[in-house]
């Protein structure tokens, strides 16, 4: 009988899912103007676009070309080339990753992620859904307070003319 009542709940805490595991990955991408299969976005993406954009991935922290940039223009999705981030936003937090005080509004889209045991919120591009990063709430307190750390290789930088 206690073989019995122990296989039982051994069961129940096998089939239960921990909060760690769950996704907030949007399993219907229709919900974007920008909707491809993931061979599309294979064949139009590198590699580390993709793992970011695509699989939500990190990139080694200070490894972004766009880390140091200091020129005035805008931040785009690198897979929709929408408007995310606008020069006059970024600021170095010291983090390794490209930083902004804020998003051009509309344009990045909010979710809550569990990925590692504890809630985070991830940006993502609102309009075709690639992950850009995360924001955190030790930014800037002269201006927003927000710190939208964002993976380099999500983005292009399309400079003023």
């Amino acid at each position: 009988m206690v073989k019995n009542i122990l296989f039982v709940l051994s069961l129940i805490l096998i089939s239960c899912q921990g909060i760690s595991q769950k996704t907030t990955e949007k399993e219907n991408k229709d919900e974007y103007k920008i909707s491809k299969t993931d061979k599309e976005w294979r064949a139009e993406l590198t590699d580390m676009q993709y793992y970011i954009l695509r699989k939500a991935g990190t990139e080694t922290a200070g490894s972004s070309e766009l880390l140091d940039n200091k020129k005035e223009g805008t931040y785009v999705c690198a897979a929709c080339e929408t408007p995310l981030f606008k020069s006059s936003y970024k600021y170095d937090s010291g983090s390794g990753w490209p930083s902004f005080d804020r998003e051009i509004k509309g344009n990045v889209a909010f979710d809550v992620d569990y990925k590692i045991g504890y809630e985070r919120t991830e940006e993502h591009c609102a309009t075709c859904g690639g992950h850009l990063g995360h924001v955190f709430n030790d930014g800037p307190q002269k201006t927003t307070g927000k710190r939208h750390c964002i993976n380099g290789a999500a983005l292009k930088f399309i400079p003023n003319e």
